[in-house]
């Protein structure tokens, strides 16, 4: 039997969908880094965040992060960053750590568990100061638990589209080198599948790639109405760079939804495929 264009991109959502298990390797690495980080720095508390926090993260191309909370005054968010290098550096030697922004990334095993650590300072009114990506010296209110959420409350309408939505929006991003905050995209998504009263999967994906591009991968306010606003991107090169694959991810992408409408699945697969580059 044929495969059907819904039946391609709910195979394309399995296959990236990462197992149970699967970070398991590199969340074993928790303990050892926040160990350090307190006795180096002083660590308030240390949680899990991000893409497979939220249920959303891609197998093979997404990270385990952590927040880490630090103690004591907030520096620069180039002293938080290096301070937290230096001393992963000095407690894992072998391993490859390195900042960017807003994270420390620490390679484990050549890259195959690979941890983010971001470094983070409670503010006094709820939420965490975390390094801004797209302005060195800038620091950004986030509320990490809060967005958590409100991921959740818009992933509750119609069968879980919301996150669906975020983790194919995030494999075209990895699949095409496209440099654009994954936070971003998967706060997109959530938003665009809230507001949406009927949920087509073909449909709604062109869609939603086509409101990015009208929007122009504009700053997002937090829908949460707590934090500062979410960047697409951390320069205008970058930027630049991302417009103008996403330009060709929706030209690719109105082909494949004209031939879905025209009931033509094998041509709006192969459009698919190469937004995806399969």
């Amino acid at each position: 039997m044929s495969a059907t264009t819904i039946s391609y991109l709910n195979s394309l959502l399995d296959y990236y969908t990462p197992s149970s298990t699967y970070f398991d390797k590199a969340r074993r690495h928790r303990a050892s880094i926040e160990t350090r980080l307190d006795n180096r720095l002083g660590v308030s508390e240390m949680f899990e965040t991000g893409s497979l926090r939220h249920g959303t993260g891609v197998w093979f191309y997404s990270d385990v992060d952590y927040i880490a909370s630090l103690k004591g005054a907030r520096p620069t968010p180039t002293t938080a960053l290096s301070n937290v290098r230096d001393a992963l550096k000095d407690r894992f030697p072998n391993t490859t750590i390195r900042v960017s922004r807003p994270a420390v990334v620490c390679e484990f095993a050549s890259g195959d568990e690979t941890v983010e650590v971001v470094p983070a300072f409670a503010a006094p009114s709820g939420g965490f100061w975390i390094p801004n990506p797209a302005d060195t010296a800038e620091w950004m209110k986030s509320h990490p638990k809060d967005h958590n959420s409100w991921v959740n409350k818009s992933n509750e309408k119609h069968s879980g589209a919301a996150k669906k939505l975020a983790r194919l929006a995030k494999t075209w991003k990895y699949r095409r080198n496209v440099p654009v905050s994954s936070c971003y995209l998967e706060m997109r998504a959530a938003k665009y599948a809230g507001e949406q009263s009927s949920w087509i999967l073909p449909m709604d994906l062109f869609y939603f790639l086509r409101n990015l591009k009208n929007v122009g991968l504009a700053a997002m306010n937090d829908p949460t109405g707590l934090g500062s606003r979410f960047t697409a991107c951390s320069s205008t090169s970058n930027r630049d760079d991302a417009l103008s694959k996403l330009d060709t991810a929706v030209s690719r992408a109105q082909k494949a939804y004209d031939a879905y409408m025209d009931g033509d699945d094998a041509t709006a697969i192969a459009q698919w495929k190469l937004v995806f580059s399969q």
